[in-house]
């Protein structure tokens, strides 16, 4: 497996995108230590001299870095246009050629990690809701529905689609899911917007 930082990058920098790298495709147990040292081309020692509490730690910060990278992409795909059902499909359209891309082999860090945290991992699985959380925010802003708690239902509904759509494009190696629940979301977000209009 190659290196995914360039060489000139700082070894934190290489260790945080090699871990990313490794929790979209496998979750929190493939991305163990060994690997990350591998595929970040890092040495032992400065791994430890960088992340101190070790792997958990190199997780929590991974989770983060990720998480406000997609948020940016997907905020400024929802902002494309002033229409609610194009701001959908544009959003689903970019988590479809994130996973195309990918070459349907890597999943949202956060999903991933998820679906394999043990109970003494809890600051991990913090990191993973806190990522869900500030994604069902920032996707309510951009839709004006009857209420708030409305707009964020309709927000959770959009992340529930995106992870999934992940799992079943990883599974039929297929972005069909993603544009096929961008269609019908879109279709509820134009009914309710021209409501609370």
């Amino acid at each position: 497996m190659q290196t995914i930082a360039t060489p000139s990058a700082g070894t934190r920098e290489r260790v945080i995108e090699a871990t990313i790298a490794l929790m979209r495709r496998s979750g929190f147990s493939g991305a163990g230590i060994n690997e990350i040292l591998k595929q970040s081309g890092a040495p032992k020692g400065s791994l430890y001299h960088f992340f101190p509490e070790g792997k958990r730690q190199i997780a929590i910060e991974a989770l983060e870095v990720y998480a406000q990278r997609v948020l940016a992409m997907y905020d400024e795909a929802l902002s494309t246009s002033a229409d609610p059902a194009r701001k959908v499909k544009a959003l689903f359209r970019l988590a479809a050629q994130r996973l195309e891309l990918a070459e349907f082999r890597l999943s949202c860090a956060a999903g991933a990690v998820s679906l394999d945290l043990e109970p003494e991992l809890e600051p991990v699985r913090a990191a993973v809701t806190s990522f869900f959380e500030r994604m069902v925010a920032m996707v309510a802003r951009h839709f004006e529905f009857e209420n708030q708690a409305k707009a964020r239902a309709f927000a959770g509904l959009v992340l529930t689609a995106i992870e999934g759509g992940y799992v079943r494009g990883r599974a039929e190696h297929s972005s069909r899911a993603f544009h096929e629940a961008g269609a019908w979301l879109g279709e509820l977000a134009q009914h309710h917007g021209n409501q609370a209009g």
